[in-house]
């Protein structure tokens, strides 16, 4: 005969794996140092000022 299966200790290891590919997902997501956004932002104006300093002005 099989062993029965307890379902609290299944649904919480089940809530369990969901709660740690759920914060593996969020590290990757908002896992950035204050340098690396700052670096993306400096990355990102750079062509938008070189265009703004570009215009000519009437």
């Amino acid at each position: 005969m099989t062993q029965p299966i307890n379902l609290n200790r299944f649904r919480k290891a089940k809530q369990k794996t969901e709660k740690t590919e759920q914060a593996a997902a969020n590290r990757v997501k908002f896992g950035r140092t204050k340098a690396e956004k700052a670096e993306d932002a400096a990355a990102k104006a750079k062509p938008i000022d070189h265009v703004d300093a570009s215009k000519l002005e009437e």
